[in-house]
């Protein structure tokens, strides 16, 4: 019996003896996405989960990542299946209004230009050896669309969830940081004090309901591997605009997406294991997802200022950057950046028709790529 108890005290403290050197790292890191989502208020609702995450996973021994284990049950149950981000998708559905876009359709390709930059990345990823699949996770980063990077890569490339997560995230709450540089390089003074004029008529309610029903039925037949992603965006934007599942709507805006949020979110962190995630090739994916969110930028504020010389002079370039699927915080980026040389420019729905747009883009980018990639036999 004492024999028994003193092997019992014996394993006191293994978590310390079994430590790697990776894992006091990750720890730090845990506590810093704790710090940005706390004090900071980046993102939040991901990083404060993802941040614990991380932190449980890097204790050994624990075995919450092991098969029957409390994160690798959560992670089993919603991630590698991708049900969470297609919940997910849902709310984000029910919480969008594709108006300003219905308003002035033409601005519809800017939402698929902004999504340039994740063909490009794509491209680099593969000229540095990643294999395929890995380098379409790593481009999708460039879709500034959280739910779109995690569907992508847990279904394709599991190992990189950790690293194409933390980016999206990251990248994603500092694009107001990383567009306005770009937005001053490339545009002129004389560019960014067009006004435009907001005479179109609203969308009718009838073209509302109609419009997530035609993407899909269309998107789908055009990428019918992605249409998990463009069927439940659409879904959840199709309750919202019937008016008539008013109580589906709101918990998908609210319980069932918070609720998926937190489990999401703990799945990630759990992810994070210091062995596998503190890799040379780690820090490449973040190089490569901000080079891709960069490039979106690029190409959204160039095709604009094409789009400006082809309607003559109408087009203010500035709401090209709006073209990626950050909503909707890249439309409000472009109307501060717009009223800082024309207090009297207000951007902000044309920007907001381009944010729909990408948001959309984002998604139709990810089913093409998911085709392509059934077309070439590398998924089935």
């Amino acid at each position: 019996m004492f024999d028994a108890i003193l092997n019992g005290l014996s394993g006191l403290g293994a978590g310390f003896v079994n430590m790697h050197w990776s894992n006091p790292v990750m720890i730090a890191v845990g506590c810093l996405l704790l710090y940005l989502g706390i004090k900071k208020d980046v993102e939040p609702l991901l990083l404060v989960p993802i941040g614990f995450g991380a932190i449980l996973v890097n204790i050994p021994l624990a075995g919450l990542m092991v098969e029957g284990g409390f994160l690798k049950t959560i992670y089993n149950m919603g991630v590698a299946n991708e049900l969470f981000p297609l919940l997910i998708f849902i709310g984000i559905g029910a919480m969008t209004d594709f108006g300003p876009l219905l308003e002035n359709p033409k601005i519809f390709l800017l939402g698929a230009a902004g999504q340039f930059g994740i063909f490009l990345t794509i491209g680099l990823a593969l000229f540095f050896d990643f294999t395929k699949l890995d380098a379409v996770a790593i481009g999708v980063i460039g879709a500034c669309d959280g739910p779109t990077a995690i569907y992508v890569t847990a279904k394709f490339a599991p190992h990189l969830l950790g690293a194409v997560s933390v980016a999206a995230y990251s990248y994603m709450s500092l694009v107001p940081v990383i567009q306005p540089p770009i937005m001053r390089l490339l545009t002129t003074e004389k560019e960014r004090l067009i006004n435009m004029d907001s005479d179109a008529p609203p969308a009718s309610k009838t073209a509302k309901i109609v419009f997530p029903i035609l993407i899909t039925i269309v998107g789908g037949f055009i990428a019918p591997k992605g249409l998990p992603l463009l069927g439940t965006i659409m879904l959840g934007n199709l309750m919202k605009e019937s008016g008539v599942v008013s109580r589906l709507t709101k918990a998908s805006e609210n319980e069932i997406t918070n609720v998926v949020t937190l489990l999401l979110g703990i799945s990630i962190g759990a992810t994070m294991d210091g062995p596998l995630f503190l890799k040379p090739q780690t820090l490449l994916i973040l190089a490569f997802g901000f080079l891709a969110i960069c490039l979106d930028t690029v190409c959204g504020v160039l095709f604009a200022k094409l789009m400006n010389v082809m309607t003559g002079g109408k087009i203010n370039p500035l709401i090209g950057a709006a073209g990626i699927s950050a909503y909707p915080m890249a439309a409000r980026v472009v109307q501060k950046e717009g009223q800082k040389y024309n207090k009297f420019n207000f951007l902000l729905m044309h920007a907001v028709g381009a944010n729909t747009g990408g948001q959309v883009g984002s998604v139709i980018a990810a089913a093409i790529m998911l085709s392509v990639l059934q077309g070439m036999g590398l998924i089935p």
